[in-house]
């Protein structure tokens, strides 16, 4: 009891303190502090698993997260599937990754905290291979790839944004990472150009990035991207901290494909 009622004054008295501040003078300066915050995160997710998943326990997948675009945001995942490849999943079982496809809030975007919690979690459920983890999204989706891959550049063997454009002043956290993008030179909502100043941006920084523009064609040019199986290819050729060669090309010129 002694002891209780000693503990109990010296917290009585530290509160009862004042507390110790700078020393202060008027006007503007700099000042700065630090802080711990803790957030609760979750989202739901549509969750594709080979055909032959299974058959050998040792083995470790190549994976994909797709982010799609606004959309396609809410609380009911049949949405998902409109775009990307979540579309075609049901009737492709062979397709060789795990597909992650998250969804995101009906109204919000894609948080990175979200995502990368949502990466943690993945790789502990699932025997997903660390070292081949593809980042690729829509639109939002693909402005969210670009942030994501910023944030943590280390997770992704990676990334194919399409219809979105990235930070040219954050650029050179991607120099590592091969990059494909995808735009449609006649988009009037992402405009192409934005998206050429991010990957120039990572080229200068000795990046390997390439912009795969599609003259032609506009906002959706998503359906030509996601059709074609040279971008899975080329997901395969990527390993993480050992980038296939073919990744260091130069952006395509306007009118070539």
């Amino acid at each position: 009891m002694k002891l209780s009622m000693a503990l109990l004054a010296a917290l009585t008295a530290a509160c009862a303190a004042p507390l110790k501040r700078p020393k202060l003078a008027p006007g503007q300066q700099p000042a700065e502090f630090s802080a711990t915050v803790v957030k609760k995160v979750g989202a739901k997710y549509l969750l594709f698993l080979p055909a032959d998943f299974g058959s050998d326990p040792r083995k470790r997948w190549p994976t994909i997260l797709f982010l799609h675009g606004s959309g396609e945001r809410g609380d009911d995942l049949a949405k998902v599937k409109v775009n990307g490849p979540p579309k075609f999943l049901d009737h492709r079982p062979g397709f060789p990754f795990i597909v992650i496809s998250p969804q995101a809030p009906d109204d919000g975007g894609w948080d990175p905290d979200v995502l990368n919690a949502l990466l943690d979690d993945a790789l502990k459920r699932y025997p997903i291979d660390p070292d081949r983890i593809y980042l690729t999204g829509l639109s939002m989706g693909g402005i969210g790839a670009y942030e994501l891959a910023t944030e943590h550049p280390e997770r992704f063997a990676a990334v194919a944004p399409i219809s979105g454009f990235g930070d040219p002043d954050r650029a050179c956290r991607l120099k590592n990472l091969p990059l494909h993008a995808y735009h449609g030179g006649k988009d009037p909502y992402v405009l192409p150009a934005d998206d050429q100043a991010t990957v120039r941006a990572i080229q200068d920084c000795g990046g390997r990035a390439k912009m795969l523009l599609f003259p032609e064609e506009g906002h959706d040019v998503w359906n030509i991207a996601y059709s074609d199986q040279e971008l899975y290819n080329w997901f395969l050729r990527q390993t993480r901290g050992h980038p296939a060669e073919d990744a260091a090309q130069r952006p395509e010129a306007p009118g070539k494909r």
